[in-house]
């Protein structure tokens, strides 16, 4: 990526939020962090990121809830949920929900740092072929228009 990946970790428990958020910082990611949902989407509005980090259990809200409830951007962010409660249930709920990817607490460094890497790569290969479409559409429409007027 040409810019600094911006990441939304959004946990309720203070030490997990301070951990995640040193850990990409050494990396060179930019890094908020929210203690709620009503936090992480008031964020999600005011600024535009790359990745969030969810957990699942939020004080109050579900994170597949706050799943749906974030502000997407373009390309979409890309979601990872994080949970300290790990099920087959809610696994295949939060994918199902669109989620993009699904860490267990406690996270290991190098999956949490493998895992942002390759979402944030998935990410710049969706902009790419978005910017890719647009200009095929832009080509074809002047080629159309110009068979109009001579």
């Amino acid at each position: 990526m040409d810019k600094r990946a911006r990441i939304l970790v959004v946990d309720d428990d203070e030490n997990i939020r301070k951990t995640i958020k040193a850990i990409l910082e050494d990396e060179g990611y930019i890094v908020d962090t929210a203690a709620t949902a009503a936090e992480g989407i008031k964020k999600s509005e005011e600024k535009s990121y790359n990745l969030a980090l969810l957990d699942i259990r939020l004080p109050d809200m579900e994170g597949l809830e706050l799943l749906k409830l974030l502000k997407d951007t373009v390309p979409r962010t890309r979601k990872i949920m994080v949970t300290g409660y790990p099920s087959m249930d809610n696994a295949i709920d939060a994918l199902n929900k669109h989620a993009d990817a699904y860490l267990v607490k406690p996270v290991d460094v190098e999956k949490l740092l493998k895992t942002v890497k390759t979402q944030l790569q998935l990410q710049e290969n969706e902009r790419k072929f978005s910017e890719q479409k647009v200009a095929e559409f832009i080509e074809s429409r002047v080629k159309e228009l110009s068979t109009f007027h001579p």
